[in-house]
């Protein structure tokens, strides 16, 4: 994996691909050389209401253990093919941690009857991720064929498309209010949930707060989530006010009761307007990333993914989802997939069916 690069010092465009180019969003342990194992990474607003339906309330609520269609499966090196055939062996300690103790889903609750398929990035940029990288059109079409090939990979789990807009990004420099972070503007937030909306399609908005907060950052989105196709997604990677250091040169952390926080802000944002459960989604590839995992909450009203969003070969995929979202369960869990960055050393993307492999299976599926 490539090392960590130095970080631009203006607040662009094209700056804000450069810290996403640089930054350490891949799977690894702790240490400093595991995170220079890693890679992938990730651009300011008036305030405008859409409404919008949510799913259809859970007519059953699905074990996860249904059969899975054989598949044609590419040719993987050992260290792959025996990282992944751990995953599939019985691993009594951490599997009885699974699934999660929960209630019964409440109506409209995405999770976990369905599983998510979401596009990730930011239309000012090729360089952020694939929601960027293409024409509308042609990442549209993109994304209805990776739907087809979850929901041909497990028919028991109906597939919900997403679009997932990075709508605040961590920044190399400081910025007129010192907080190393950006805000996307409203209208053009609105215009990807245009996008989203037209496809019948979920919006997760995601927020590296840099040497911000979350409390600080999160209720400016308020009048967007309050639509009920709209969820929420934080990046601790990005989050730099505990180390005080610039985003990018060391990978952040956010604590249980900063992510806590966040449930409540959303389960309040359901109770007022009573709506469907909402999504978070938190990102992880290292342990010291989410410190107090176990103490993380979820309420009926707001379904907690913890996503192993790190690039790199199989194996190394296949282990940081064991060690840091197996291993520390909180409710759900998502995995992402790079269509360079997992790629680029010659190994071929990894496929659904070798995904749902893994135990437990994830519901939250992230391109980038």
């Amino acid at each position: 994996m490539a090392p960590w690069c130095a970080l631009p010092l203006s607040i662009t465009v094209a700056a804000l691909a450069s810290v996403m180019a640089c930054s350490s969003k891949g799977a690894g342990a702790d240490s400093a050389s595991a995170q220079r194992r890693a890679a992938g990474g990730e651009v300011a607003g008036d305030s405008t209401r859409r409404k919008g339906t949510g799913p259809a309330a859970p007519t059953h609520v699905s074990t996860g253990d249904e059969p899975l269609p054989d598949s044609e499966l590419p040719k993987r090196s050992r260290r792959d093919s025996v990282a992944l055939a751990s995953m599939t062996k019985g691993d009594s300690a951490r599997d009885r941690l699974w699934p999660v103790k929960m209630p019964t889903p409440l109506a409209g609750a995405v999770l976990p009857n369905n599983r998510i398929v979401a596009f990730y990035g930011n239309p000012l940029s090729k360089k952020m991720g694939v929601l960027g990288e293409y024409p509308k059109d042609s990442m549209l079409a993109k994304l209805d064929h990776e739907v087809a090939r979850w929901a041909k990979a497990d028919p028991s789990h109906p597939v919900v498309p997403a679009l997932h807009l990075i709508v605040t990004v961590a920044q190399g420099a400081p910025g007129k209010n010192g907080l190393y972070r950006l805000q996307m503007r409203d209208s053009m937030v609105n215009e990807i949930y245009s996008w989203a909306k037209a496809k019948k399609a979920l919006f997760f908005m995601d927020v590296q707060v840099g040497k911000s907060t979350l409390q600080a950052e999160l209720p400016r989105l308020r009048p967007i989530l309050e639509n009920p196709d709209v969820h929420l997604a934080v990046d601790p990677e990005f989050s730099m006010a505990p180390s005080g250091r610039v985003p990018g040169t060391k990978i952040g952390t956010l604590d249980a009761k900063d992510i806590n926080w966040a449930v409540s802000f959303l389960d309040e944002i359901v109770r007022a307007k009573n709506l469907p459960p909402k999504i978070l989604i938190v990102h992880r590839f290292t342990r010291p990333m989410v410190t107090n995992a176990r103490d993380i909450k979820f309420t009926p009203n707001v379904q907690v993914v913890m996503d192993m969003d790190g690039w790199g070969p199989p194996w190394l995929k296949f282990d940081s989802y064991h060690d840091y979202v197996k291993a520390e369960p909180v409710q759900f869990t998502g995995f992402k997939l790079f269509f360079h960055n997992d790629t680029k050393k010659g190994d071929a993307l990894l496929t659904p069916a070798e995904v749902l492999r893994l135990k437990p299976r994830p519901l939250y599926i992230q391109y980038q």
